[in-house]
């Protein structure tokens, strides 16, 4: 029985895994492959895309964002019998991320490619601004994610939330610093400027938002493992 459900989670985890690639790795083609193409495309080959191209795309794309979201609450209810501040971040970023797909990119994408009316530039520039912020905030959430499986505890002392939470009767050990807060307040600031702000000059192009995802995993990283 043990070694099935061990299975059973590892399968669950290569899954998590596999699913979460195919929505990040079509997020970028978004950001960084259709749409530089489109900004340059001829009328006909813009409309082809639109038409053919970006309606399967964003079918791949919107489900395995919701694969990935759902795996991973597998993930945390049976497997993590250590919470830390690093996967709590990480998590937290992917639900915003799988949130602005469904509630955001997916809505406004409708309009730009002709399944439901409104205005398409509007549509566009709400759509294309989530996507952005998606692509902002991918790598520290990847980052958290990787080192909440590969480093831990043991090498980052200060990055434990609770400890043994699965223990039966046990105490429940607790770190809430001013470092997982800042990094809260940071994420929440940005998705506040997702869905009300404008597109800032740091996310506006393919090199600026790139930059600005590995300075922003540099200081959301320093926070919590390092200051």
């Amino acid at each position: 029985m043990e070694i099935e459900l061990y299975l059973y989670n590892v399968l669950v985890r290569w899954g998590h895994i596999l699913v979460g690639i195919a929505w990040i790795g079509l997020l970028y083609y978004f950001n960084f492959v259709q749409t530089e193409y489109v900004k340059v495309a001829d009328p006909d080959a813009k409309a082809d895309v639109m038409k053919k191209l970006a309606p399967n795309a964003l079918w791949w794309f919107r489900w395995a964002a919701f694969l990935t979201f759902l795996t991973g609450l597998y993930l945390l209810y049976v497997q993590e019998r250590a919470i830390t501040t690093a996967i709590t971040l990480g998590s937290l970023m992917g639900i915003i991320m799988m949130l602005n797909v469904w509630g955001i990119i997916w809505r406004n994408q409708k309009i730009v490619i002709g399944l439901k009316e409104g205005d398409a530039a509007a549509a566009g520039a709400k759509a294309g601004l989530a996507s952005r912020t998606n692509t902002l905030l991918s790598l520290p959430m990847l980052y958290f994610m990787v080192s909440s499986a590969h480093g831990g505890t043991a090498s980052y002392p200060k990055s434990y939330l609770l400890i043994d939470q699965s223990a039966a009767g046990g105490p429940i050990a607790g770190y809430l610093g001013y470092d997982f807060w800042i990094v809260v307040a940071a994420v929440l600031l940005i998705e506040l400027n997702a869905i009300y702000g404008k597109m800032f000059p740091v996310i506006a192009s393919v090199r600026s938002v790139i930059t600005s995802s590995f300075i922003l995993t540099i200081i959301f990283s320093g926070l919590v493992f390092y200051i």
